[in-house]
């Protein structure tokens, strides 16, 4: 058994915070027919008809931002036959040719377009292309041939968010920076629902490469002295094709797994970056191998590491899109591209079933963020992790903005990661203790393989894994996929006076354990330690279904303390206040005050000047409600300031220990250029600081204090200091964190009282 799921108890998994992001990509589903059809011409809905094939010809003109494209379309036509299809298309892109060919025969067809507001992106617009199909068709295969051309020009925008970038920030772009075509930019005709395969010819200018889904066909094909052409076969079924380019630098290497099968491993980076192809080679093929006995053989012919010119960390069949920021920083951890190489199978070949809940980032999350440390035998690091989990989920997810797991689609805020990854990740670690290790990952192999190129939802999860245990599931899955929330839990322990034992001779021990769980009432079992003096303790759990409950539990010493759940293993919403001091509680807290004194120089005071203009622009963009209140000196009464205060500068510590908890505050000294914090000591030019405690008043808000010991110093960190919001304090030498820690009070520790 392994050692975070305790027999018997429903646990979690755990969760990294991702600076990437992958989105299922699905087929937009658009509003009704256009006008050119009329009521007394009823045409069957598109999803009844779906895309066997594309072989799709692009030419991109990166100068021009141009695309000019021929498409023949292979659609399977259902009986009765539709009088009409509905295909999307890129606003910017003009049709101009439009036949049908069916057994041999060319075939007139008639077409309409026009714009509307999509559904799944609000604010913007999709093309409807309408076709309108001739009576003499018969149901089965057709083929459409499609000409069309235009412009592709969303420059991508800055995030909305302090710490990621979603696909949406750019509807696709063609231009002298690269190309990033996805499914968002409705770069070639679809229907919703279809599960298509692809030939695609790419031409480009001399000088620039392609790369898509499936493998690219050799030799290359050479247009002209000024352009050349790649042919790339996609033959596994996909949900939406992704097209990038750029002048890339590709190195490859052959992997073989453990039956002998070969897949071709590639990089194509961005000449500054070009040298880290090895190692993200050597990354690809460990975690290859790793998730291929999981989840059975890798489903493609080619895993690629791609560059991307603007931040994203992206998963696509048969490769993965990463920001030139992320590959300079060595992101191969199991949390970076360990996660993307899990997306080949879940996301990328079995699919999460459109207009449903995505399950699939879920279950990546646990496998890849969780579960590899667990391989590695690195416990602590998973007791870490979730902890983190059920921290998220505190911070991001207010009781307001909660929603059922279910309802998870896609990510455009943290409240969305903390449900849709975090709570999601934890919910499959919890199935995982309730089925067993054998049933648990037998299934999940099962998926995997049986599967391929099927689309599958939470019901058909629970069918699945009810199948494999031989029980019933359901209330499982009511309880944490249906429904809102997570439990909150308050105890209370007390002394019971000593008294015989059985026999009638020695005295025993008991505590007792009061338990209240504000309504909705969950069913679930709660890990509890029983901690006496001279390190004695004692492991039990309690099984909950009330909303108040008391137990018993005897024990052989004099117990001091109970710990709840002290692994975090389970779900639960933790308040607050009994979190320890962090900088996102300052960041998602309703009012916030930013104290920047004038700097030392101007240098200085630009990096906390920027630092100030990042979080007052990002207010009210998924991460707080409320706008930033800036000044340069705090001389009100603290009754006067609410919320949480961020100070700025090395000036300000003295102003930050007056409105701090002394018991933290104490932990943090600065004398002379040497910083001490936690009881250890550190000095140099190159020293930077973010410390939280917990306001001396004022439940569940922080002061925080960053500064650095020289400007270099300073803006080293500054620029990613939002990216460092999990921890009570962060030492930096030179831009490195060279220790981290929490300060604050054991959390889920209670007191025995004793009457």
């Amino acid at each position: 058994m392994l050692e975070s799921c305790n027999a018997g108890v429903v646990c979690q998994g755990r969760f990294i915070f991702l600076l990437s992001l992958f989105v299922v990509l699905g087929v937009l589903t658009r509003p009704g027919l256009a006008a050119a059809i009329s009521a007394d011409n009823p045409v069957v809905s598109s999803s009844t008809a779906s895309i066997v094939r594309h072989e799709l010809s692009v030419t991109l003109d990166p100068v021009t931002h141009r695309i000019m494209a021929a498409d023949r379309l292979t659609l399977h036509l259902p009986s009765p036959m539709p009088t009409g299809l509905e295909f999307t298309l890129a606003p910017g892109l003009r049709v101009t040719r439009l036949r049908a060919e069916q057994e041999g025969r060319t075939l007139p067809v008639r077409f309409t377009s026009n714009n509307r507001l999509s559904r799944d992106m609000a604010g913007e617009s999709t093309q409807v292309v309408a076709v309108i199909l001739p009576d003499t068709l018969s149901s089965g295969l057709l083929h459409l041939e499609w000409r069309y051309e235009g412009i592709i020009h969303d420059s991508p925008r800055e995030p909305r968010h302090l710490r990621f970038v979603t696909p949406s920030d750019t509807s696709g772009y063609i231009g002298p920076e690269g190309v990033y075509l996805s499914s968002e930019s409705q770069w070639y005709p679809d229907l919703g629902g279809s599960l298509p395969t692809f030939r695609v010819n790419v031409t480009l200018p001399v000088g620039w490469s392609a790369v898509t889904h499936g493998q690219m066909r050799l030799p290359v094909e050479a247009k002209s002295d000024a352009t050349h052409t790649t042919i790339w076969d996609v033959p596994d079924p996909t949900e939406a094709l992704t097209l990038v380019a750029n002048q890339f630098i590709r190195s490859t290497r052959e992997w073989a797994d453990e039956t002998g099968r070969t897949v071709l491993l590639e990089t194509d980076l961005l000449p500054a970056n070009a040298k880290l192809a090895d190692e993200y080679l050597d990354a690809s093929a460990r975690y290859l191998e790793v998730y291929s006995r999981i989840l059975g053989p890798y489903p493609f012919t080619k895993f690629a590491v791609v560059e991307n010119f603007f931040p994203s960390g992206l998963g696509m069949p048969s490769f993965t899109l990463l920001g030139s920021g992320v590959i300079r920083r060595h992101y191969t951890q199991p949390y970076a591209l360990g996660h993307e190489i899990v997306h080949s199978w879940i996301g990328n070949s079995v699919f999460n079933r459109s207009g449903t809940g995505n399950w699939v980032e879920g279950l990546t999350t646990y496998l890849a963020n969780y579960y590899y440390d667990e391989l590695q035998g690195q416990m602590e690091q998973a007791r870490e992790q979730r902890r983190l989990m059920l921290a998220g989920y505190a911070v991001y997810v207010p009781p307001d903005r909660d929603y059922p797991v279910a309802q998870f689609k896609q990510k455009f805020d943290q409240t969305d990661n903390a449900i849709g990854y975090q709570k999601s990740a934890m919910v499959f670690h919890m199935l995982r203790c309730h089925v067993g290790e054998a049933v648990f990952w037998r299934t999940v192999k099962r998926l995997g393989e049986e599967f391929r190129g099927r689309q599958v939802d939470w019901d058909m999860l629970e069918e699945l894994f009810s199948q494999e245990s031989g029980q019933s599931l359901g209330l499982f899955f009511d309880q944490w996929i249906d429904g809102a929330g997570a439990p909150v839990l308050t105890a209370s322990v007390r002394a019971l006076p000593l008294r015989p034992d059985s026999s009638g001779h020695a005295e025993s021990g008991a505590i007792e354990v009061h338990i209240r769980q504000t309504a909705p009432t969950y069913r679930l079992t709660l890990p509890l330690v029983v901690l006496g003096k001279n390190g004695a303790r004692y492991e039990t759990s309690v099984a909950l279904s009330e909303g108040a409950q008391s137990f018993r539990i005897p024990v052989l010493f004099d117990a001091i303390a109970v710990q709840v759940d002290p692994d975090f293993h389970v779900f639960r919403r933790l308040d607050r206040a009994d979190l320890p001091p962090m900088l996102n509680l300052l960041v998602t807290d309703n009012a916030r005050t930013i104290v920047v004194s004038k700097g030392r120089d101007s240098e200085e005071e630009s990096i906390y000047r920027r630092i100030v203009e990042r979080l007052t622009q990002q207010a009210g963009g998924g991460d707080a409600g409320t706008a930033v209140i800036v000044v340069e000196s705090l001389d009100r009464a603290d009754s006067a300031v609410a919320g949480s205060v961020l100070f700025l500068g090395p000036d300000q510590l003295k102003h930050w220990r007056e409105r701090a908890d002394p018991s933290c505050a104490s932990q943090v000294r600065e004398e002379n250029g040497r910083i001490s914090v936690d009881g250890e000591a550190f000095e140099g030019a190159g020293l930077a600081l973010l410390v939280s405690c917990h306001r001396a008043k004022g439940s569940g808000h922080v002061v925080t204090l960053f500064f650095g010991a020289t400007p270099e110093a300073a803006g080293t960190v500054a620029r990613l200091l939002f990216f460092y919001g999990w921890q009570s304090y962060l030492v930096f030498r030179d831009g490195a964190v060279v220790a981290r820690g929490d300060i604050g009070p054991e959390m889920g520790r209670i007191q025995v009282t004793r009457d």
